[in-house]
C-alpha cells in the first residue's frame, strides 16, 4: 500500500510538473508568435497600398459575373466564336471561355462595377481550374483562360485608377465542382472524385497564369471544403516560394444553411481557425445566404478574426421570377450592409449572385462616410 502510496504521489508531483512546463511552453509560445507576428508583417510584392487603405475606409468589391454575363443572352454560337464553332460538344455555361471568345462582354461588365464604385475587381475565373474545365472537355485551355482574364481585369482597372483611388485586381479562385473530403456517393461514405494533389496541381496552374496576367491579389472563395481550399492556399504558398512574389490573399467561404455550417460541417469557428495559418490579408463570407440571414456569422467572425474582414451576400434568397434570380433590390442589399458597417463588422463589402452594378454603387454609397472595423483589442495590441 504504502509503495502504491509513494508512486501516487511520484505520479501526481511529475503530473503537476509536466503540465506547468506544458502551460508555460503554450504560453512562450503565443507571446513568440505575437511578437513574430508585430514584428514580421507580410511584405506584398503587390498590393502593396491594400492595407493602409483598408485602415481608411470599407472598400468595395464587385458584384456577380454570371448575373451580368446572364443579361447579354448568348447563345452556343457566342459561347463558341469562331475559334470553337467546330466543336462536337456543347459549351454553352462556360463563362470563363468568354475571355477569349467574347472578351468584349466581360471588359464591359468589369468597366460597370468600377464606374459603379468598385475598388476590387475580381477577374473571369471562378471555373478556369483544369478540374472544373473537364467539365467541358477544356483543361488544356486553363491557363489560357487564366492569363486573358487577368489581363482584361488590369486593363480595365488602369483605365479607371487614379491616384486617390486606385483599383485592384483580385485573382479569383473558386472551389472546383469537385469536394476532397465528402464522397460523392451516398453508399460509399470513403469515396472521393479528387484527391489533395489534383488539387494542389490544378490550383498553381491557375495562380501561377493569374500571376503571369496582372493581378494584385488572390481571392479563394466560395469555399464549401475545408480541405480544398487547403490545397489553394497550399498552391499559392509554393508559387510564392518559388516566384518570390508575394501578394495579399483573401479567403472567403460559404454557410449552405441555417446550421451555421460549410458543407464539409465545420462551423465559422472552426473554419477560422482551420484557415488562419495563412495569414490572410481578408476572411469572410460570401454567396449562400442573403445578408440578412449571414448577419450572426458575419458577427460572429468579427469577434474572432485577427485580420480585415469581408463580406459580399448575395441579393437575398433565389427567386425564379426575378430578373437577378434573387430577390433583393440594390436598396434592400445596401441598408443591410450600411447596418453590419455601423455595427462594426466590415472592413471590404460587395455582392455575390444576383448582384449588379446597381447594387455595387448602392453598397458602395451607403457604406462612404462609415468607420471600417478595427481588429479586436487584444489583437490590435499585438499588431
Amino acid at each position: 500500500m504504502r509503495g502504491n502510496r509513494l508512486q501516487c504521489k511520484v505520479l501526481k508531483g511529475l503530473r503537476s510538473t509536466l503540465m506547468t512546463q506544458s502551460n508555460a511552453t503554450i504560453e512562450s509560445s503565443r507571446t513568440t508568435d505575437s511578437a513574430d507576428s508585430a514584428r514580421s508583417p507580410l511584405r506584398y510584392t503587390r498590393g502593396q497600398a491594400l492595407p493602409a487603405l483598408l485602415q481608411q475606409r470599407i472598400l468595395i468589391l464587385d458584384g456577380a459575373m454570371g448575373t451580368m454575363i446572364q443579361r447579354y443572352k448568348l447563345g452556343e454560337s457566342q459561347y463558341r466564336g469562331e475559334r470553337f464553332a467546330d466543336l462536337d460538344h456543347d459549351i454553352k455555361g462556360n463563362n470563363e471561355l468568354l475571355s477569349l471568345t467574347q472578351p468584349h462582354v466581360i471588359r464591359e461588365i468589369h468597366e460597370q462595377y468600377l464606374a459603379a464604385g468598385a475598388d476590387i475587381l475580381e477577374t473571369n475565373t471562378f471555373g478556369a481550374t483544369r478540374v472544373a474545365q473537364a467539365d467541358y472537355q477544356m483543361e488544356d485551355l486553363a491557363v489560357e483562360m487564366n492569363v486573358a482574364s487577368a489581363k482584361l481585369a488590369r486593363e480595365a482597372c488602369e483605365k479607371y485608377s487614379t491616384p486617390d483611388k486606385p483599383r485592384f485586381v483580385a485573382g479569383a479562385i473558386g472551389p472546383t465542382p469537385k469536394t476532397a473530403s465528402i464522397s460523392p456517393d451516398v453508399n460509399d461514405p470513403a469515396a472521393r472524385n479528387t484527391s489533395f494533389d489534383e488539387l494542389r496541381s490544378a490550383y498553381y496552374e491557375q495562380a501561377k497564369a493569374l500571376l503571369d496576367g496582372g493581378v494584385d491579389l488572390f481571392l479563394v472563395e466560395t469555399i464549401f471544403d475545408t480541405l480544398n481550399a487547403k490545397a489553394a492556399l497550399f498552391a499559392l504558398d509554393e508559387l510564392f516560394e518559388d516566384t518570390g512574389e508575394i501578394l495579399p490573399i483573401m479567403i472567403s467561404g460559404t454557410v449552405t444553411d441555417a446550421s451555421g455550417r460549410i458543407l464539409s460541417g465545420q462551423t465559422v469557428e472552426a473554419f477560422w481557425n482551420s484557415l488562419r495559418h495563412a495569414k490572410p490579408l481578408t476572411f469572410g463570407l460570401n454567396c449562400a445566404l442573403g445578408a440578412a440571414l449571414m448577419r450572426p456569422y458575419i458577427a460572429e467572425l468579427a469577434k474572432l478574426c485577427d485580420c480585415y474582414l469581408s463580406c459580399y451576400p448575395n441579393a437575398g434568397l433565389p427567386n425564379p421570377m426575378s430578373d437577378t434570380g434573387f430577390d433583393e433590390t440594390p436598396d434592400v442589399t445596401s441598408s443591410l450592409l450600411h447596418e453590419f458597417g455601423e455595427a462594426g463588422m466590415l472592413n471590404i463589402a460587395g455582392g455575390c449572385c444576383g448582384t449588379t452594378p446597381e447594387h455595387i454603387a448602392a453598397i458602395a454609397q451607403s457604406l462612404a462616410n462609415v468607420k471600417p472595423r478595427r481588429w479586436p483589442q487584444h489583437y490590435r495590441d499585438a499588431a
